[in-house]
């Protein structure tokens, strides 16, 4: 692939900013006039800040880059006790099960034997967020996972979109400090709507793919069971003979995919900021194991030199279709922790954790984590030997000669604490089949630079774009309407626009509308130029993945005095069936009398219990029933709300009323459904589909 070095750079005006573009595309912002020169903590001026020092465009990242590393160094240490990022978290225990051997293409012992299973510990987080933010906020979710090999730990540290804002890690902190609150006022929380994250984002032209994706319904995920996992970079396998094999690795929930609408999201958020959380340790404690399997994208050297993107390049995906998913293994997550603190919170991933057989590539973003990740767990939890502690140990025996620190559990016996020593009781020793890294070749001068195959920034973005439904596509618009709408600098909503014109003509046109901009601005200027010939990727397309059934979803039934007991019976007994959860809402959390003379408990009070908090809802209400509910704007919004949210419902004879002055009453469709003797089953079916998509028009426009 190439490596040729440009040093020529396109130069650019923003509003008093001089910009010039790298060869890679990269903004590089000069100082000039009373501008100050950008300096390192000891005042050394800075000449690149966009890229870390490395050996050729593509070779890996170099220790001695000094930038590099006290720029690192001190964000790693910018927050105690919380994560700097992914601070909200929740974490299970569990195993991954190996379908197959996979010998023929690594060594990693535990890819060797088809039905082993090997203990797994996984943090599902948010990322900008603190510790207390809500869980629906819109945002990418961390999927990490720790498994415990008979080689040691493996750590595959990973995220729920496949690609990343930042090309190199020496940008981490500069995304991380503009997404997270701004530092003059301490607001907003776990959001990016505001000016501090769309001005960077509006100046980072890597970041346009990663814009697609968090602005898709893909960072408002239903639930962390219901959305996939991937690794982000690309990794080698290496088998017993030394032979590599690139990979891409994919988290494939076995329930399918499915989010939320964003009016929903904003109501959860108020209802149960804890939904995501609860969402799991409920469905772990009801025996209703949620499960993942893992997939697999194989490449060689061949297939890495003729695609059309760098394989190095974290802002960019292997389509599925170009390189198919081999399933090889199920993870289960069948157990709770019993404590949260010892557990998920002082759980430490390290993307540097391999074991044999699996090694990292030359992605420079991976590098500058390999190097972030132990630095921060060392200021976060105190001690280098945090290793040590239950969650984090290494299940296999192991031996070394490393001693002493805060909180030392363990340390080594007898006389040697070095090696090599020449003592009879001398301690472990290196063996031939330990930790080799794969031989790859590297040459090239050492400099800062991008290499020019990462510099197609928006073909991956479109072929996103044009990946998804019309609805969804209607939804990534009304994402950028909305977060820009916070952003109170109109040169910078401009600026977005014009990144979108590099991406989708309507697309850009639709949210410059929205956003009511004067005049549409002119395309950002590009590295290289937008390819339209690339095909649409089902597989991108949260809505065609979606489920066949309503398994592991949540249906709630509102009721009242008087209800029917048969309807509520076959309802329940239908979707329990269907493998769903039913939960009763009430107007009493003590339950209400049915027609039958039974008692009902309640899991929820009407205002406790909204229906953004389900994903079917049904009305069974008695006559004087509904009538009392009507009254009730938590009834009345529970049944509008669910109806906007594009949800299947039903309701009972008697529930007529409750329907009325909601408003809704003259717009049931198809996905409204009267509750009669033998309806039950019909409408769980009906419930397969998740939501009733063809209702979208009519509730957007009001």
């Amino acid at each position: 692939m190439p490596n040729d070095r440009n040093d020529e750079r396109d130069t650019a005006t923003f509003g008093d900013q001089t910009v010039q573009r790298g060869a890679g595309g990269e903004t590089h912002q000069t100082a000039g006039g009373d501008g100050p020169v950008l300096t390192t903590q000891q005042g050394v001026p800075v000449s690149d800040n966009q890229n870390t020092l490395r050996a050729g465009a593509r070779g890996p990242a170099l220790l001695e880059d000094q930038i590099f590393r006290e720029k690192i160094f001190h964000f790693d240490h910018e927050r105690i006790p919380e994560r700097v990022v992914h601070a909200r978290g929740f974490g299970a225990r569990g195993f991954f099960e190996t379908y197959e051997s996979l010998s023929d293409i690594t060594r990693a012992d535990l890819f060797q034997r088809p039905g082993e299973k090997t203990e797994a510990f996984v943090r599902f987080s948010t990322v900008a967020g603190n510790k207390g933010s809500a869980d629906l906020a819109r945002d990418v979710r961390g999927f990490a996972v720790k498994l415990y090999t008979r080689e040691g730990n493996w750590d595959l540290v990973g995220n729920n979109i496949p690609v990343f804002f930042i090309q190199d890690a020496i940008k981490f902190p500069d995304l991380i400090h503009a997404a997270k609150q701004e530092p003059d006022r301490g607001f907003p929380q776990a959001q990016t709507a505001h000016d501090n994250f769309w001005d960077f984002m509006s100046l980072t032209p890597e970041s346009w793919h990663m814009a697609m994706w968090i602005m898709s319904d893909r960072t408002i995920p239903r639930s962390f069971r219901f959305m996939e996992g991937f690794g982000v970079h690309t990794f080698r396998l290496v088998n017993a003979e030394g032979r590599s094999t690139f990979v891409k690795f994919h988290w494939k929930p076995k329930l399918g995919l499915q989010s939320v609408v964003w009016n929903e999201a904003l109501k959860i958020g108020g209802a149960d900021p804890d939904f995501h959380r609860r969402d799991l340790w409920d469905a772990i404690k009801a025996g209703d194991h949620p499960e993942w399997e893992l997939g697999l994208q194989l490449f060689d050297e061949a297939f890495a030199e003729k695609f059309d993107f760098d394989i190095l390049d974290p802002t960019k995906i292997i389509p599925e279709e170009a390189v198919p998913i081999r399933r090889v293994g199920r993870l289960v997550l069948d157990q709770c922790v019993d404590n949260f603190f010892a557990e998920t919170e002082q759980v430490a991933f390290h993307t540097g954790n391999l074991v044999p057989g699996i090694d990292f590539s030359d992605d420079p973003l991976l590098h500058g984590r390999n190097f972030s990740y132990l630095d921060t767990q060392l200021k976060r939890l105190g001690s280098p030997n945090f290793v040590q502690l239950p969650v984090n140990a290494p299940r296999c025996p192991f031996h070394h000669f490393q001693q002493d620190g805060h909180m030392a559990f363990r340390n080594p016996t007898g006389r040697a604490n070095y090696e090599p020593n020449s003592w009879d009781e001398g301690g472990p020793r290196e063996t031939t089949d330990g930790f080799r890294s794969y031989p790859a070749a590297v040459e090239g001068p050492k400099r800062r630079e991008r290499s020019e195959t990462f510099s197609d920034h928006y073909s991956q973005a479109r072929q996103f774009y044009v990946s998804q439904t019309e609805i969804e596509r209607d939804h990534i618009a009304s994402a950028f309407v909305f977060e820009l709408s916070k952003v109170e600098t109109e040169a910078i909503r401009a600026r977005v626009v014009s990144h979108l014109l590099n991406i989708d003509d309507g697309l850009a046109k639709k949210v410059a509308e929205g956003l009511r901009l004067p005049d549409l601005p002119a395309p950002a200027d590009a590295a290289r130029p937008t390819r339209d010939d690339l095909e649409p990727s089902p597989a991108l397309s949260i809505l065609l993945n979606g489920p066949d059934s309503f398994e592991g979803r949540k249906l709630g039934i509102l009721v009242t005095d008087g209800a029917s007991a048969a309807l509520v019976g076959a309802l329940s007994e239908a979707a329990d069936a269907e493998g769903a959860m039913v939960e009763i809402i009430a107007p009493q959390i003590g339950g209400v009398k049915l027609d039958d003379g039974s008692w009902l408990k309640a899991g929820q009070k009407i205002d406790g219990g909204p229906s953004v908090l389900y994903d079917a809802v049904a009305v069974i209400a008695s006559e004087a029933g509904a009538g009392l509910l009507a009254r009730e704007s938590a009834a009345r919004d529970f049944v509008s709300d669910a109806f906007a949210h594009r949800k299947f419902l039903a309701y009972a004879p008697g529930s007529a009323a409750l329907l009325d002055k909601a408003g809704i009453s003259g717009d049931l469709d198809e996905g409204c459904l009267e509750l009669v003797d033998g309806q039950a089953e019909r409408f769980i079916e009906m419930c397969r589909a998740l939501r009733f998509w063809r209702r979208e028009p009519q509730v957007s426009a009001t």
